[in-house]
């Protein structure tokens, strides 16, 4: 029956009882309509409120499971076996693994409850601080370390700071540099980070495989490469950049008496800089000091222990290493009479030293077992200079001014083994190097490197026709096993490592193995005698021919940079005669 079917009844056209016939029907339906609404109506709220007691009811259970389950879990734990060591053999686990990874007590600390009380309660899992910042970054990471490290544990302290944004030489409205670390991921990373360190090289940024382990700071931290406010010379973040060192150093310089090692390196100059002034005093335990720059700083003269007046007292009884890069410092401080093993100086262009007060203080540490001296002036010496004997001495650097020279035609070194001259060329530096073996009673050398320079450094030293004019001193270095050189000819240098000739009687450097060239020019036949000398010393099958019963070692490492163009088919060649080869082209070739 359709809904309208009610209707055939009425007449048509409507008459007026119809009409009212019509309109009482239609107040008694709509009247059913509202009915049947109130009905769905309550009928519908009777069903949410049935929905919501059981989703309550749910949501009850699933609070219970979770409870059951956190408990499930403690009580898991709780019979592990794990549970059941001893602390003290807790304890000895977390110190072995301190000996292997010094700033693992974030880490446990990090675990449980029970592993966080017993971290704390070591001081010397905190005793070793391996921290890399910004100046930006609150200074309480430090202050933290040092309460958890206690006030008796020697410290061994080793800090980068990374400095961000610009100097306080530079304008305040250029965009802030983004960092080129490949492990931080702007625009907010953290800033600490918790790095490894061999103790004694010299590398200012930490490698790109520094774990993170180090927290966030609760405050304090920059959005990297986006620009600074308009006026940031009064704002908080300004105010951070210019106070950081002064608060870090503070808190240092309190536990000074408990460095047993203190290691503080940063890229460029910052604005509280100045606070490395304060660093004064007795480190009577303190065995290795270093404060590295990666630029040279402009700073004046500054009061502190490298520049301390002669006659002042200090305890460095311990010192045993030293390490000073482009940082003021004074050749008659104290520091430089601790009869050092280890003393590494790149001096300011501002400090002119003459060559004898340089000798004073290599003089002032006969048992030296490594020096490097880099000193980009060098005046004449004042006083004669007097030969130096240092039987302990293994490894020599020097670098810079041409003068530097001088100092190694003064040296005996009886035990030397690296060899490493990076100085202006002026004179043929082979004579130096023959004269200073020759005095030194010909010791066997295993290193050698001639105006390589450094992996950071942007220039060699150049001289007329080379630094090196012949390579026959090579043919005494039976011992030699590594082998740099830059900047000097390639042919000579090349020939004289190759097949011997008439005249020579032996192989020149039988047992080397690692050869290393940068910015040689070559000329056409360089890449021949190239081939000619892998060809000589790594034959395709057997050994290579012996020459009054020696065979020479076939070469393991080859690299050259910026020499020549050899052509990916002499590459290819050579790698299949070497077992490593690492090759870059000329940069004129690149462009």
């Amino acid at each position: 029956m359709t809904p309208f079917a009610y209707l055939a009844d009425y007449p048509e056209p409507p008459t007026d009882a119809a009409v009212a016939d019509a309109r009482r029907e239609l107040q008694v339906q709509q009247e059913q309509l509202l009915a049947l609404s109130e009905k769905i109506t309550s009928e519908e709220d009777a069903l949410a409120q049935i929905v919501s007691d059981r989703k309550r009811d749910i949501r009850d259970l699933r609070h219970e499971k979770s409870v059951l389950e956190k408990r499930v879990s403690y009580t898991k734990a709780y019979i592990s076996p794990i549970r059941r060591l001893p602390h003290e053999l807790l304890r000895y686990i977390f110190l072995f693994k301190f000996d292997d990874h010094p700033c693992c007590a974030w880490v446990l600390a990090a675990v449980c409850t029970l592993w966080r009380r017993l971290a704390l309660s070591m001081p010397r899992l905190w005793s070793k601080i391996r921290l890399v910042t910004h100046q930006s970054a609150t200074a309480d990471t430090i202050r933290l370390w040092l309460e958890r490290s206690g006030d008796k544990v020697p410290l061994d302290i080793e800090i980068y700071l990374r400095v961000t944004g610009l100097s306080n030489e530079g304008s305040s409205n250029r965009t802030r540099p983004v960092s080129p670390t490949p492990w931080l991921h702007p625009p907010s990373p953290p800033p600490h980070y918790v790095i490894p360190h061999p103790p004694g090289t010299a590398i200012l940024l930490p490698p790109a495989h520094t774990p993170i382990i180090v927290p966030q700071s609760p405050s304090h931290h920059d959005s990297w490469g986006s620009p600074p406010p308009p006026s940031s010379r009064n704002t908080p973040q300004a105010q951070r950049n210019a106070h950081w060192g002064h608060i870090a150093i503070f808190y240092l310089i309190e536990q000074m008496h408990r460095w047993e090692r203190f290691v503080f390196r940063f890229d460029r100059q910052f604005p509280s800089m100045s606070a490395l002034k304060s660093i004064a005093g007795d480190a009577p335990m303190l065995r290795e000091f270093e404060i590295s720059c990666a630029e040279t700083i402009y700073a004046s003269e500054w009061p502190w222990i490298p520049s301390s007046s002669p006659t002042t007292s200090m305890a460095l009884g311990n010192l045993k290493s030293l390490m000073l890069h482009h940082v003021p410092f004074k050749w008659s401080s104290p520091i430089f009479k601790t009869n050092l093993r280890s003393l590494n100086l790149r001096s300011l262009p501002s400090n002119h030293l003459p060559l004898d007060r340089i000798m004073h203080v290599i003089a002032s540490n006969p048992e030296l077992e490594s020096l490097t001296l880099h000193f980009a002036v060098a005046l004449q010496a004042i006083l004669p200079l007097v030969q130096t004997s240092l039987p302990r001495l293994r490894e020599l650097t020097f670098g810079g001014h041409y003068h530097m020279t001088q100092l190694a035609d003064s040296l005996v070194l009886p035990a030397l083994d690296a060899l490493n001259l990076d100085v202006e060329a002026r004179d043929p530096i082979e004579d130096t190097i023959t004269n200073l073996l020759q005095r030194s009673n010909n010791p066997p050398i295993t290193r050698l490197s001639v105006s390589y320079g450094s992996s950071s450094s942007s220039t060699l030293y150049y001289g007329p026709g080379g630094i090196v004019i012949s390579w026959g001193f090579l043919t005494d270095l039976n011992h030699l096993q590594s082998l740099n050189i830059g900047g000097t000819p390639l042919e000579p240098f090349l020939t004289a490592l190759g097949m011997p000739d008439e005249e020579q009687t032996h192989w020149a450097c039988p047992n080397l193995t690692t050869v290393a060239m940068k910015s040689c020019h070559a000329h056409s036949d360089g890449i021949v005698k190239l081939v000619q000398l892998v060809e000589a010393r790594n034959p395709e099958t057997g050994s290579a021919t012996m020459v009054n019963g020696v065979v020479p070692t076939r070469l393991q490492h080859l690299e050259l940079y910026d020499c020549a163009t050899l052509g990916q088919d002499v590459i290819e060649w050579l790698k299949k005669r070497v077992d490593e080869v690492v090759c870059t082209e000329p940069s004129y070739v690149r462009s």
